[in-house]
């Protein structure tokens, strides 16, 4: 397999991670029976985010890198106001 088909499957993965996030997001609301985001939404963002922003680098692609490098911050922040909670409300108990 050459560089540039090995680029095009890591480009094609992390569209795959990113886009299983709204599969998930739509199954988990579906089973609470409203609409609800769960945390592995974010981790899919996550991965999804960081495959991509891998891929738009080997493509040299800026509107590409910022757009996912800014997505990333957005992503690794959910999931740190999460954490935060989580450990404040064991705290409580």
């Amino acid at each position: 397999m050459d560089k540039t088909t090995i680029w095009l499957v890591v480009g094609f993965m992390g569209q795959m991670f990113f886009s299983a996030r709204f599969f998930l997001q739509w199954v988990y609301s579906e089973i609470k029976k409203r609409s609800m985001i769960p945390v592995g939404f974010w981790y899919f963002s996550l991965l999804g985010g960081a495959t991509l922003l891998a891929y738009a680098i080997y493509r040299e692609d800026p509107v590409f890198i910022v757009g996912q490098g800014a997505g990333l911050i957005i992503y690794s922040r959910n999931l740190i106001l999460i954490k935060r909670r989580t450990s404040e409300e064991k705290e409580i108990i």
